[in-house]
């Protein structure tokens, strides 16, 4: 089989419901170091758990019963109770059953978000490692020899652009995002992307052409989470490109 014909089972195999033959199959091309089913078994696990990761619903009170035979005009228990429990018991099934598809649906679009950071995540990292793995990539560092304020390299390159690395950066805060900021030499500094940090890291990459003979300082500030036309605060990333 081919990875496009093994990829509609990566949900039945990382479920472990697949069928003897998929099994074989897909783990010959595990076994065989096939990238492209490893990272569509990963995606497939993580969309599992969205899925599978439902809200618990709970039992109906036992009152519930009485209200529903009174509603359809039984109040005294007889020979036709039986009936009316049977369309009640199918109309709390319907009612169940509805309940559980809005919720699978709600899970299922949570999970396929949260796949498509996964997605955007590894996609930023492959090109990190582009960067990193080109000879004509230039680096450059910034906070070296210092623990406490954010340290790191910029990455250059004439023609995919610029890659920022940073650790020791803290979380930019409520309606708050860092700047990156692309100064030529004797110029004004231009905007170039907003990014985040998870309270410790913070990556980001600017594609594109640079003039790298051009090129003065890339510098990151703390701006409003929409960003700023030109720096509002006074700069906690500076590396010269010189």
């Amino acid at each position: 089989m081919t990875c496009a014909e093994l990829s509609d089972i990566y949900e039945l195999y990382a479920l472990g419901v697949a069928e003897d033959d998929e099994k074989i199959e897909m783990e010959a091309h595990i076994a065989r170091g096939c990238e492209t089913c490893r990272l569509g078994l990963a995606d497939a696990t993580a969309l599992n758990v969205g899925i599978l990761n439902l809200v618990e619903i709970e039992s109906p009170p036992s009152r519930l019963k009485r209200r529903v035979l009174a509603s359809i005009g039984v109040e005294k228990p007889g020979w036709g109770w039986v009936w009316a429990l049977s369309a009640a018991g199918l109309l709390i099934l319907s009612l169940w059953l509805g309940l559980q598809e809005r919720t699978r649906t709600n899970e299922l679009a949570d999970a396929r978000n949260q796949l498509m950071n996964t997605q955007g995540q590894r996609d930023r990292l492959n090109q990190a490692l582009q960067f990193l793995s080109d000879p004509q990539t230039q680096p450059a560092s910034f906070g070296r020899g210092t623990n406490a304020p954010p340290r790191g390299y910029v990455f250059l390159h004439p023609q995919m652009g610029v890659l920022l690395i940073a650790s020791n950066l803290p979380a930019a805060g409520a309606g708050k995002a860092y700047e990156m900021w692309v100064i030529p030499k004797g110029g004004t500094p231009r905007p170039a992307g907003l990014f985040q940090s998870d309270g410790r890291r913070g990556l980001h990459i600017l594609s594109g052409p640079i003039d790298m003979a051009a090129l003065g300082t890339i510098a990151v500030t703390l701006e409003p989470e929409a960003g700023s036309a030109a720096p509002t605060s006074t700069p906690i990333i500076v590396a010269s490109a010189s």
